[in-house]
């Protein structure tokens, strides 16, 4: 029985000037990759995809057992060619099948089950909807949250375009989005957790405005959300792990996935100790709780102190993960990288937010 495939021709000219971006980034989603000069392949879990090359042209094909798979490996390439080849000139779309297939497998319309809050700064939202083995199945562990407002109780729901990527059928319509972390998932039962750092209402405009929707949210409420997002953890023997509250459910999610024999350390830094959560870790790793108390968000020194002054071990495999302000996340992330020299397949620093100004990110 033949494959679903696809096929995507495209022009640019600077492609040997970041081909090696390209490949980087699809190897991190625990492809295999083979690679010669005018050709490279690589191997998902969930389909195949192939690069050919000749001078200033790139052919880009892909294959799966299923429909899903298909989706993935169009999203995942084009995300890649779109976040490299900014500066060329170019029209993405897929011939072969799926070609005008508008199901965008990303999305998901969910609904509100419950709501609880489980410390003074952090509300749980379990949310039910359909068909979630993707957001299982795949290394991604954030999704893009698609919030209706006040200004937009009825937003226009994305579908897929001829490139494969979102297409808002309405601009005015249009979500207002933010990035969170699946908490907890049974896809089976059709449900999945995700936490909020909570400020109360918005202050106006789109500021602030999971955290309201969170505050507010109540049962048979409707969300969009889209995903899986993300780079994967790279499995090690010791981790080095950093977070304030905003990284805190996705450094609880992968504490509880560790296996038992891993090592390591790991700091999270709350506003206070009623801030404090019970997480489930290998008993080789030590977690270590920081303070704010009364420091503002993003100026205590203590998370990049404590994570810049762990020593990393020479006799087994390792891995940097931490997630918290941006000007946090850069200084680690130049810690890790210029002062002792690791790559991106040990280190993934992530700025979730950045003191005064609103983005993607949640927190």
């Amino acid at each position: 029985m033949t494959q679903p495939h696809c096929r995507m021709e495209l022009s640019l000219t600077r492609l040997p000037n970041y081909l090696h971006l390209i490949v980087d980034r699809l190897a991190s989603f625990d492809a295999a990759v083979r690679q010669d000069e005018s050709r490279i392949d690589f191997e998902f879990s969930f389909g195949t995809a192939r690069f050919d090359m000749t001078p200033e042209r790139l052919v880009m094909s892909a294959a799966a057992p299923d429909v899903e798979g298909l989706r993935r490996l169009k999203e995942l390439l084009g995300v890649a060619i779109q976040l490299y080849a900014k500066g060329e000139t170019f029209e993405m779309t897929w011939s072969g099948d799926l070609a005008d297939d508008t199901t965008l497998s990303s999305f998901r319309l969910m609904r509100v089950v419950h709501a609880r809050q489980l410390t003074p700064g952090m509300r749980r939202i379990r949310l039910a909807g359909e068909n979630l083995e993707r957001f299982e199945s795949f290394t991604g562990m954030h999704i893009r949250m698609l919030f209706p407002t006040a200004a937009n109780p009825e937003p226009a729901w994305p579908i897929a375009g001829a490139n494969g990527f979102a297409f808002w059928p309405s601009e005015e319509r249009k979500p207002v989005a933010r990035v969170y972390t699946i908490r907890t998932l049974d896809a089976k039962a059709g449900w999945m957790d995700v936490d909020f750092v909570v400020h109360g209402d918005a202050e106006g405009g789109d500021k602030g405005i999971g955290s309201a929707w969170a505050v507010h949210a109540g049962e048979g409420d409707v969300v969009g959300i889209m995903g899986p997002l993300g780079r994967p953890v790279r499995p090690a023997d010791w981790y080095v792990m950093g977070c304030d509250e905003t990284g805190l459910p996705a450094l609880s999610r992968i504490l509880e996935r560790l296996p038992a024999h891993v090592r390591g350390v790991a700091y999270v830094e709350v506003a206070d100790a009623a801030d404090e959560q019970s997480i489930s870790h290998p008993d080789g790793v030590e977690l270590h709780w920081i303070h704010r108390n009364g420091i503002p968000g993003g100026e205590h020194p203590g998370l990049v102190d404590a994570i810049c002054a762990v020593g990393w071990p020479d006799d087994m495999s390792s891995f940097g993960w931490f997630a918290s302000e941006a000007d946090a996340a850069r200084r680690v992330r130049e810690y890790w990288r210029n002062t002792l020299s690791y790559g991106r397949d040990q280190t993934l620093a992530a700025g979730y937010w950045k003191r005064g100004a609103q983005g993607l990110m949640a927190g």
